[in-house]
């Protein structure tokens, strides 16, 4: 970003302290100025871009991460801009949703996971073992054993439910609206022209519907792959 608005800066400064030119070189100035406005709308994007980014990872991230976040940030972007992108595929004319597979979600899913777990190991050290195997000390002791036995099965059925809720939710959420896209585009051929033009309209909205789904599947994925990875750091049992 910085470099593309130097580069827009560097020329535009050359165009103005320019004498002025001779008939043989407006075209040059002509493309020049034209560089310049194509230089400038990529300082847009970039800017637009870089604004996303600090928003997800000072309001997203590193809030529900807590302290010491920095180094899930990089995993953390990539989830989101990777499940944003594949969305957005979806969109293409003659493209597909790869998060509408279970299995892309499912890797997803068990990534997260997996930096989930490798947290709440680093963060907690033996203290991790208390995440499965529930023993709470301040339980009168005949009750401990017997709360061990009942809350560690279902321990560790919370800690399996996540990335199953990751992915779950994502593929459904994924799904459902092209289903829906595809049933009303099938009523076209079904009934003719008719009434084509009202599925017509109806597709359209969702298609647009479509587009804010994306975004905000990608952004609730990242929030509770932050949330969960807060959680295990933090983990007092």
């Amino acid at each position: 970003c910085l470099l593309v608005r130097g580069v827009a800066v560097a020329v535009q400064k050359n165009y103005r302290h320019t004498a002025q030119p001779p008939p043989v070189l407006l075209h040059q100035r002509r493309l020049q100025q034209r560089f310049i406005e194509r230089l400038q709308h990529l300082a847009m994007g970039a800017n637009a871009i870089e604004a996303m980014i600090l928003y997800i990872r000072n309001e997203v991230i590193l809030p529900n991460v807590g302290h010491h976040g920095d180094g899930f940030v990089p995993y953390l972007l990539t989830a989101f801009f990777f499940i944003l992108t594949l969305n957005l595929l979806g969109l293409v004319p003659y493209g597909a949703t790869a998060t509408g597979n279970i299995s892309v979600t499912a890797t997803l899913a068990i990534l997260t996971f997996l930096t989930v777990e490798i947290a709440g190991i680093r963060a907690n050290g033996l203290g991790y073992l208390n995440t499965i195997f529930y023993w709470n000390n301040e339980l009168p002791a005949a009750m401990r054993p017997v709360m061990f036995l009942i809350m560690s099965p279902v321990e560790m059925i919370g800690k399996l439910t996540k990335p199953f809720a990751l992915a779950i939710r994502l593929f459904a959420n994924m799904t459902a609206g092209h289903i829906v896209v595809l049933a009303l585009m099938g009523l076209i051929f079904e009934f003719g022209n008719l009434i084509s033009g009202a599925p017509l309209v109806m597709a359209t909205l969702i298609m647009v519907l479509e587009l804010f789904v994306a975004f905000l599947q990608a952004f609730i994925f990242t929030l509770l792959s932050s949330v969960f990875i807060g959680q295990i750091r933090e983990a007092h049992h």
